[in-house]
């Protein structure tokens, strides 16, 4: 019997591979860039550690910016933490 095996995802903020269940996801599709909580959303994903330093690595170095290769305002910034602060107390 073979051993399932774990998808390995790597943090955008410090580089660190973690399962896929642990990160949460960034996705750029048609409807701009946001949080994809449900993992399967379409689009061009990138992954995050569920910590507060790896947030605000990615807002303080414009992470979004560079991994997609986009220009992603001050207000994506926010809505993600937003987003992010909000997933957190839940």
């Amino acid at each position: 019997m073979s051993l399932k095996k774990v998808p390995l995802r790597m943090c955008m903020a410090c580089r660190e591979k973690k399962s896929k269940k642990e990160m949460l996801r960034i996705v750029k599709n048609g409807d701009g860039v946001h949080l994809d909580f449900s993992g399967k959303a379409e689009g061009r994903g990138a992954y995050l550690c569920d910590r507060e330093e790896c947030l605000k690595k990615l807002i303080r170095y414009k992470l979004v910016n560079k991994t997609f290769s986009c220009d992603a305002g001050e207000e994506v910034y926010r809505a993600i933490e937003e987003e992010f602060r909000g997933h957190k107390q839940d």
